[in-house]
């Protein structure tokens, strides 16, 4: 056997005797392997069509973690076709080899049957080299680290691996050129629509990077809409003020304005098939299902007027926006001078460039929503006045019953809170700076309906729609001190299902925070000065209101919320209170009742508060000898146990979790995991679900509660899949053994259902009817 250094970047594994090396023993693209076992002694084997190679690792942890990460790249598509492939001599080793030219490398490989399988020895990057003639069949590829002299069989062959090597050298400098600097801002390195890594085509005109699978789909919509140029070959279309727009804006820009809140079982990810993927863009782009509307929308008379009056400032975002909404770079009075043209004379160059990709651009118009729905409105200081509320993009219209005209509107970017109403009537209240307005709807799914919207206008980009659609209260609020700084920043801050979420209105003042109701050890109130202190045991913060009204309401709606919760937290300040306590909480939520380990929550919450842009969270192994002693000290004391926030060290609470979880938490009693898995190969979606929550119902409360909090953790763990990587279906791969102790597909697809459907199958009450349904089904399985 050989001792090799193996690496894995998600699509090629390459072996090296030295880490160092600059050139592998064997390298190949996982989409070549055909099979994956995993052996004893912490062994594991890779089939390929025809040959196999055996691995041991130092431990079963490791082991454990490459076997599940090739497994997660099963159904990866393969490159595309190679440009040019045949034999070549390697006249320094005097030894023939098989040559392809694959992207923008050439791989060499012992033969032509290693060629067929896939399994090269070494690949040369050509962004590096150079190519030049040197005798009558020979030529040289000239790299920084190593010359290769390389002979074919014919004058002709010359010629045609010269032609081929010279046009790919060149493509991969330009495509270095431009795709680095473009990689320079962080959001153009993963896919803009399903989040693939390191793009190579855009969508210029909407400042877009995307993968060669989008890009397909991008070509499918109107070239009026989205113009696709590639960052390797059309060398021609960029030009510096478009990378300047791009590295500046790109692809943080484009989903601002095209999708700032896409539900988590509609986004798209890397693995998406292209039915999918088609759907997706389609309804991002063609039907603007997730666009963020300007607030002149509504006129396209004043789109128009703000657009001349942007383009001579340096707010591209505005511009961008308009754009997008349906305003005209192109004008139509002859008397007037163009967009263009006024910023050129005011020489705002991205302006122009962003103009003039945009001249001919055909948005889908603007649908104002119909909400002719019963509102009350009871501004303050005045008498109660019943009007009739019309909802449209950033506006709500009042008028007197049966009249069209508006008697008032209200801006709903001069929100300061919005808070759901207690009782039987479906009401929310609107804090502005100047009114408080009770608003009444007709039923449940219209006021859910308004709320989802007005929240989509107010807040900023990146809340997830788990946030949005169940916050309870929501306020804006300054941040006054976060872990021991002095720092101060505007943010909005919302309590919802799971617990609180604080965003930042400035994008780049601080990261956004989220954490448990359960994380909470201490809450309280300064009425005289508007704050509200929340304390966890990872920080303190310290929230100022606007208003005196939205503290005291915002701080009436957490109390409740932890009563629901039965947390610790809710006692007195100065009530005793235990670590163990703390950690250990009782989840009532939608009828699921039950405690978790203090273990589980404490490494859930530090995960949520550091773990959550990890990339390869879950997936990537922690250090073995450091997880084996986290995992003792949460068996005895879980709160005491070390935790570090740095990325090494979230890694490691992730692999004690889910060997915490493996070792020591059986979820399912033996002997049912068989109803489990029948349930999840049930094809149609309503009756597969319906059997989960039966499931579900029949489980210990512990169980049950343990597996609420967990794939709610999960769900969130993929919402931010962009960053770490962790789509619902890898997720699924990589924890389906340590949850379920069984690795198959049924197990895998029952995981991903549990994580993308959480809010669904946990958190759903049953009516009255479903249970009875559900019962009497029981019943008659049980007579039969």
């Amino acid at each position: 056997y050989s001792v090799l250094w193996v690496t894995l970047d998600g699509q090629l594994m390459s072996l090296r005797k030295k880490r160092s090396d600059q050139f592998s023993e064997v390298l190949f693209h996982v989409s070549s392997i055909t099979n994956v076992k995993p052996q004893d002694k912490g062994r594991f084997s890779v089939y390929f069509r025809k040959k196999r190679y055996d691995f041991m690792a130092h431990s079963n942890e490791v082991q454990e973690g490459w076997v599940t990460s090739l497994l997660a790249t099963r159904g990866l598509q393969s490159p595309a076709p190679t440009e040019l492939h045949g034999q070549l001599t390697i006249k320094d080793a005097r030894s023939h080899t098989y040559a392809a030219v694959w992207g923008h490398d050439l791989w060499i490989y012992t033969n032509k049957e290693t060629f067929q399988l896939g399994i090269a020895s070494f690949s040369v990057p050509l962004n590096l080299a150079t190519v030049k003639p040197i005798g009558k069949h020979s030529f040289a590829l000239l790299t920084p680290y190593k010359t290769f002299n390389l002979s074919v069989d014919s004058s002709k062959d010359l010629s045609l691996w010269l032609e081929s090597l010279t046009s790919t050298i060149h493509s991969a400098v330009s495509c270095s050129q431009v795709a680095l600097r473009l990689w320079e801002n962080p959001y153009n390195k993963v896919c803009g629509d399903c989040g693939a890594a390191n793009p190579e085509w855009a969508s210029v005109n909407l400042l877009l990077v995307i993968c060669d699978s989008c890009a397909v789909q991008h070509r499918l919509l109107d070239s009026n809409l989205s113009k696709v140029r590639s960052l390797r070959m059309d060398n021609k279309a960029w030009t510096e003020p478009l990378i300047q727009l791009f590295v500046t804006y790109g692809n943080w820009l484009a989903n601002q304005v095209w999708a700032p809140a896409v539900p988590a079982v509609e986004q798209l990810h890397p693995e998406s098939t292209e039915e999918k993927r088609l759907t997706f863009i389609q309804n991002k782009y063609s039907r603007g299902r997730y666009r963020r509307i300007h607030a002149l929308a509504s006129s396209h008379f004043m789109m128009n007027q703000r657009l001349y009056q942007v383009v001579v400032t340096g707010n591209v975002e505005e511009t961008m926006s308009l754009i997008c909404s349906g305003a005209k770079v192109s004008s139509s009075d002859p008397q007037r001078h163009s967009p263009i043209l006024l910023a050129e004379k005011a020489n705002q160059a991205l302006q122009i460039e962003l103009l003039r990709l945009n001249e001919y651009t055909e948005v889908p118009p603007h649908q104002p929503q119909s909400a002719n729905r019963k509102l009350d409105s009871m501004p303050s200081g005045q008498e109660d006045e019943e009007l009739h509320g019309k909802l449209e993009e950033d506006r709500f219209f009042f008028s007197l019953e049966n009249e069209s005209a508006a008697c008032d509107v209200l801006d709903l970017r001069e929100v300061l809170s919005v808070f759901l109403k207690d009782g039987p009537a479906h009401q929310f209240e609107l804090v502005t700076l100047n009114d408080h307005l009770i608003c009444d709807a007709d039923n449940r799914e219209a006021l859910q309906t308004h709320l989802v919207h007005i929240l989509k206008v107010i807040l900023p980009g990146g809340v997830s729609y788990a946030e949005v659609g169940g916050a309870s209260a929501v306020s804006k609020v300054c941040i006054v001190d976060v872990g021991g700084t002095s720092n101060q920043s505007d943010a909005w801050v919302l309590l919802w299902e799971d617990g609180v979420s604080i965003h930042p209105i400035k994008r780049h003042s601080q990261q956004v925070l989220r954490f448990d109701l359960s994380m909470l050890s201490h809450q309280e109130i300064g009425l005289c000065e508007d704050i509200i202190t929340l304390v966890t045991a990872e920080r303190s913060i310290t929230l100022r209101f606007e208003e005196h009204q939205c503290c005291e309401t915002w701080f009436k709606h957490l109390q409740k919320a932890l009563v629901n919760q039965d947390s610790p937290c809710n006692r007195p300040p100065g009530a005793n209170q235990s670590p163990a306590c703390l950690g250990l909480h009782s989840v009532i939520d939608a009828g699921i009742k039950g405690s978790v380990s203090p273990a589980i929550e404490r490494c859930i919450s530090h995960i949520m508060t550091y773990g959550l842009k990890v990339e390869g969270m879950y997936r990537r192994c922690g250090l073995a000898s450091r997880v084996k002693e986290l995992v003792k000290v949460l068996i005895t004391s879980p709160n005491a146990a070390p935790l570090e926030a740095d990325e090494q060290g979230v890694l490691d609470v992730g692999s004690a979790l889910k060997q915490y979880i493996r070792d020591h938490q059986s979820l399912i009693p033996e002997g049912e995991q068989q109803q489990w898995m029948r349930a999840a190969v049930i094809s149609e979606e309503r009756s597969r679900f319906k059997e989960y929550r039966r499931l579900l119902r029949q489980l210990p409360a512990d169980n049950r509660a343990t597996l609420n909090v967990l794939f709610g953790h999960f769900y969130m763990v993929q919402v931010f899949s962009q960053f770490n990587k962790m789509s619902a279906h890898n997720l699924a791969v990589v924890l389906a053994p340590s949850i379920f102790h069984t690795m198959n597909k049924e197990m895998i697809t029952l995981t991903r259902d549990f994580i993308i459907h959480h809010t669904l199958l946990f958190l759903t009450p049953h009516s009255k009817e479903e249970e009875k349904e559900e019962d009497d089904e029981e019943e008659q399985i049980t007579i039969l």
